[in-house]
């Protein structure tokens, strides 16, 4: 396809060890990277992602550290291109949230999840820009939501960071076209997702937190990640409910105001009791072997037709094109 980014030598993805992030870093082995660096703030969960990527046919390089620490950011950024060489792609994926009522949130809370979710993806792409930039090279995927677009109530501090990841991206955009630096940017907006941060984040609910159905699979997004590094799109939605967010939104906000006030508050908790408030990992990372997937595998779509007609949409239009000129003919 006109407009792809040659294949990928060295990629780095944060949150790696856990979610999106450790489904999108075993996605880009399996699909020919042939390093990725895997930052995050738990070695052990790091060290089994690291044996999933290698299984999946890359070289893995594990590298601790919080992406809410600037100077941690750069110095990670430095320690893989020592090690590894020159980055090709650097995927910010990494978040921390908190569930409740804004007003059960401290600012302590706010603030670090700010840091994490929001200026971890700043930090990251300074360090990859520093080194993109002057190769006049690379792409940098910043993993967002449907969320950026259309905030849910006691998800607070998580979608006023995917909204700031929106806005700072498009104004750095801009940016690299005025100083014409050929470093792409792209963002991958995301549905509901079966995730551990549903388990392992900190929650101050009466019951579990859960996705909003309907529910996909991490595999679904780490797919479309390895994808959007791969060409130059803007932006690619996942799933036809990012869609019908997004553009509901667009078209009638008030109407989603309504709608959540009535609904998002149950859609977001299981049946099952919270035993107290949650510390869960906003602050340090807590044990577990959690993996890509989270607790609802049982309910979760593994696959997209929605996603599948956003990446070959230009052969979708080709074809249905083709397909109408051929009816008129035939009708003649």
């Amino acid at each position: 396809m006109a407009g792809d980014q040659s294949e990928p030598n060295v990629v780095v993805v944060t949150g790696a060890s856990a979610g999106v992030g450790r489904a999108a870093a075993v996605e880009f082995a399996r699909q020919g990277a042939q390093k990725v660096a895997l930052i995050a703030r738990d070695r052990q969960r790091l060290e089994a992602a690291q044996r999933e990527v290698e299984d999946a046919g890359a070289a893995a390089l594990v590298v601790e550290a919080d992406v809410a620490d600037a100077e941690a950011v750069e110095g990670a950024a430095a320690t893989v291109e020592e090690q590894l060489g020159p980055i090709d792609v650097w995927v910010n994926d990494a978040m921390a949230t908190v569930f409740a009522r804004f007003l059960d949130t401290t600012p302590d809370e706010f603030r670090r999840a700010t840091e994490v979710t929001y200026l971890g993806y700043v930090y990251g792409t300074q360090a990859a820009l520093r080194r993109m930039a002057p190769r006049n090279r690379g792409v940098i995927v910043q993993v967002g939501s449907a969320l950026a677009y259309r905030g849910i109530p006691l998800q607070t501090p998580y979608c006023g960071a995917k909204h700031a990841i929106q806005g700072f991206t498009e104004s750095l955009r801009s940016e690299l076209i005025h100083d014409g630096i050929d470093v792409h940017l792209t963002m991958v907006q995301l549905p509901a997702l079966n995730t551990p941060q549903f388990e392992w984040s900190r929650a101050k609910l009466p019951h579990k937190p859960q996705p909003v159905p309907p529910i996909y699979a991490p595999e679904v997004a780490a797919r479309a990640i390895v994808w959007a590094a791969r060409h130059r799109r803007r932006e690619l939605y996942v799933g036809v409910p990012t869609v019908v967010t997004i553009w509901g939104d667009k078209v009638a906000s008030w109407l989603g105001d309504l709608y959540l006030a009535k609904t998002a508050f149950e859609s977001q908790q299981t049946d099952e009791r919270l035993d107290g408030e949650r510390s869960g990992n906003l602050f340090a990372p807590v044990p577990g072997d959690y993996a890509a997937a989270g607790p609802f595998s049982g309910r979760a779509h593994r696959r997209s037709v929605q996603l599948w007609l956003a990446m070959h949409r230009d052969a979708v239009v080709t074809g249905a094109a083709a397909l109408l000129v051929g009816m008129g003919l035939w009708r003649r």
